[in-house]
């Protein structure tokens, strides 16, 4: 393949899972994957994300929640969804296109809860989710 691999994250909100996912895919894969993320009823980064993230020091403050549009889906050579509900309603992909899922709980259901609830959901699923980038850059990379 000729260029950096063409990753896109997606699920419902665009406001934590994708984005976290999204960050550290640029941050371990820096050279190697072009990386986006988009969701199917995109809410606006949280801001749990962004403090989430800075504690690994990861910035993502300059990300923005976007929607999920064909054309990304077309120029991806893999898409990610990470969250069951973004699963069932991606839409058909180009054949070209490889698609995985990595069910992570939403840490956003969290929100209504104790700031001590909340962060530590929103800090589970930053965890689950750069194991998982981490692992499938190796297995990108073998």
């Amino acid at each position: 393949m000729d260029g950096p691999v063409r990753l896109l994250f997606v699920c419902t909100g665009n406001s934590a899972r994708s984005q976290m996912a999204e960050a550290f895919a640029r941050y371990y894969g820096a050279g190697h994957v072009d990386v986006s993320s988009a969701g199917t009823d995109p809410k606006g980064l949280h801001p749990l994300t962004k403090e989430v993230m800075a504690e690994k020091g990861i910035d993502v403050s300059h990300q923005s929640s976007k929607v999920l549009t064909d054309e990304m889906l077309h120029a991806a050579d893999y898409v990610i969804t990470v969250c069951d509900h973004a699963d069932q309603q991606c839409p058909a992909l180009p054949p070209h296109v490889q698609k995985h899922h990595w069910p992570v709980q939403d840490p956003a259901v969290m929100s209504g809860r104790s700031r001590k609830e909340a962060l530590a959901a929103f800090r589970q699923a930053r965890d689950d989710l750069e194991s998982h980038v981490r692992d499938f850059l190796s297995r990108l990379a073998t």
